[in-house]
């Protein structure tokens, strides 16, 4: 099955001191060995690339270009799902709604997929269900969102 990868997720399996670290940690682990076929837009990787070049440092920054975007399946935007992106943000004209998320909401709706490995309350509301491997457990549980949104 796939699933598509936000940065709130890679945000927290990179970063020790995030408060999701840990269930991130295990999720992120879930997948990997699971096989799951992990997809993101290149927006998410720049937007990643720039959140962790600041928060952690370029370490953190080479890590993941090494043993994590092999991983990933990249669909990169075109001018049409970036125009949707746009038309999507400034009709929901929601400060905390980023161009990120909706261009994600464009490709995982063009793609099916309907499942999400975040931390970001915004994809609950679009209707897609979020992937967090919870304590104890060896699968998935169903939609359960931390209120965080970066």
């Amino acid at each position: 099955m796939s699933v598509f990868m936000d940065t709130s997720a890679f945000l927290a399996v990179l970063d020790a001191d995030d408060a999701e670290h840990h269930r991130a940690k295990r999720t992120w682990e879930h997948l990997v060995t699971h096989d799951e076929v992990m997809t993101c837009s290149n927006y998410v990787l720049v937007e990643t690339f720039a959140l962790v070049q600041r928060r952690l440092g370029m370490e953190a920054i080479r890590a993941f270009q090494a043993d994590v975007c092999p991983l990933l399946n990249v669909e990169w935007i075109d001018e049409a799902t970036h125009r949707a992106g746009v038309a999507a943000v400034l009709a929901a004209s929601r400060r905390r709604l980023s161009l990120v998320d909706c261009v994600s909401f464009e490709v995982m709706r063009h793609l099916g997929i309907n499942r999400v490995f975040c931390f970001d309350p915004h994809f609950e509301e679009q209707g897609f269900e979020i992937v967090l491997v919870e304590e104890g457990n060896t699968t998935p549980a169903g939609p359960r969102v931390s209120g965080r949104g970066h």
